[in-house]
């Protein structure tokens, strides 16, 4: 018997390890034989739960998404006390690498009552140990659109010591330097503070490997000026870690051409992006979805696999044009990027922002929060910031509009603190 378990393990480690991993240097990532990386990815969240459990519903979606050029999925919940290999095995046999969020629903960090605690700590920890072993896992993420309101950037310092002690962790553990980053709302206000604060202070041990940006401002028809991405884009230059966007495909207006594909792959930011994430995989009520599994169902109806009025397995279908509108885009961009050996990553990490009136609360380079504090209410506490009234939004206010991300709410809040509740309501987002 112990004979034939091991054969087991060995072969599906086998299986799930023919592929190359991928790491982050300077602002960009490289698979490990030295090529630049670049996401070509979609949302892919079927059940609240674990969409990677299901290997039959995996291996007939995964099929279709190699046909679309799919290198990478989004998971935003997964059970680490389930068995994901048979799922991951084939999505590594296709060439694609997954990103996966780290928090639970009941671990989330809290945007205006933040805390990072010993249990926050050990449930992150649960998902990497479960998802470290795949060659195939590109990144994780400490948190999804956590500062969701130009009046929230107050919990940003949770965000940085949550990736601070989840790298430190996956350190300590002697595991692959997997890269861990954070997935940001799209908020005009505060983008680019956010994304220089999780960056700056000059220890490469308390900052992100990446920042991820859930934007919705290029709607078709657009262009790459109107759309704000040339402001994006300046934003972005000499970027410190790769940036990419982990949401984006607008419906407004329509139908969605995804034109911004070509230009984040294309030379007016392939520089200094790594790609996109498209939202999403599933068609749902807010009418997002690239596939269905079916016609729309009665809001009602229950049975297996049904919620919310769409049946959410099967044979997936394209849905026209956006499928196919979709494919042709990513066909054409065929960024050849830098050779890894020819890469020398001379950017230093961003100053830290001053606190702005009105806007961004975190003054410099404060002290971040130790495990198991609590956000007092107040900037004389941890964390140490104070907001400065002589502070203008000089600093690095974008004049782009913001975006919200698109996803409806979903049954899985009611068990959540009324705290985040309250602001589901307000900006609903996948958790």
């Amino acid at each position: 018997m112990k004979v034939s378990w091991l054969s087991a393990v060995l072969v599906g480690a086998a299986a799930t390890n023919a592929i190359d991993t991928i790491s982050a240097v300077g602002n960009k990532f490289f698979t490990s034989s030295g090529t630049q990386f670049f996401v070509k990815g979609v949302a892919y969240q079927l059940t609240p739960a674990d969409p990677l459990v299901d290997a039959t519903q995996c291996a007939l979606d995964v099929d279709l998404m190699k046909t679309l050029g799919t290198n990478a999925i989004r998971v935003y919940h997964v059970d680490p006390k389930a068995n994901h290999d048979k799922c991951m095995s084939t999505l590594a046999d296709a060439g694609i690498y997954t990103l996966i969020d780290l928090d639970t629903f009941d671990t989330y960090i809290l945007p205006n009552d933040p805390w990072w605690n010993q249990t926050q700590h050990d449930r992150y920890s649960e998902v990497m140990d479960a998802f470290i072993k795949y060659d195939n896992v590109l990144g994780f993420f400490v948190g999804n659109e956590i500062i969701a309101r130009a009046n929230e950037s107050q919990v940003a310092p949770y965000i940085k010591t949550a990736a601070r002690d989840m790298k430190s962790y996956r350190d300590a553990k002697g595991y692959r330097q997997v890269p861990i980053g954070y997935s940001a709302a799209d908020i005009a206000e505060l983008r680019p503070m956010l994304q220089d604060y999780l960056t700056c202070g000059g220890n490469s041990s308390e900052i992100i490997d990446f920042f991820a940006l859930n934007s919705y401002e290029w709607c078709d028809p657009s262009t790459y000026a109107t759309s704000g991405y040339a402001v994006l884009q300046e934003q972005a230059k000499n970027f410190p870690v790769p940036i990419f966007f982990s949401e984006t495909g607008c419906n407004v207006g329509g139908p969605r051409v995804f034109d911004d594909q070509a230009a984040i792959f294309g030379p007016e930011m392939v520089n200094d992006w790594s790609g996109s994430i498209i939202y999403e995989w599933i068609e749902e009520a807010n009418e997002y979805g690239i596939i269905s599994y079916g016609p729309k169902v009665d809001p009602t109806a229950t049975g297996s696999n049904i919620e919310g009025g769409f049946t959410r397995a099967g044979k997936p279908t394209a849905i026209s044009p956006d499928f196919d509108n979709l494919k042709s885009q990513w066909a054409k961009a065929t960024p050849t990027g830098v050779a890894k050996a020819n890469f020398k990553p001379s950017v230093s990490t961003r100053a830290c922002p001053a606190a702005t009136s009105g806007g961004w609360l975190v003054d410099g380079n404060v002290a971040l929060p130790t495990l198991g504090e609590t956000f007092s209410g107040t900037y004389t506490t941890v964390p140490s910031a104070t907001v400065t009234e002589s502070a203008t939004a000089a600093s690095g206010t974008s004049s782009s509009t913001s975006s919200t991300n698109p996803a409806p709410p979903t049954k899985e809040i009611a068990g959540m603190g009324a705290g985040l509740v309250g602001v589901m309501l307000f900006f609903t987002f996948w958790l």
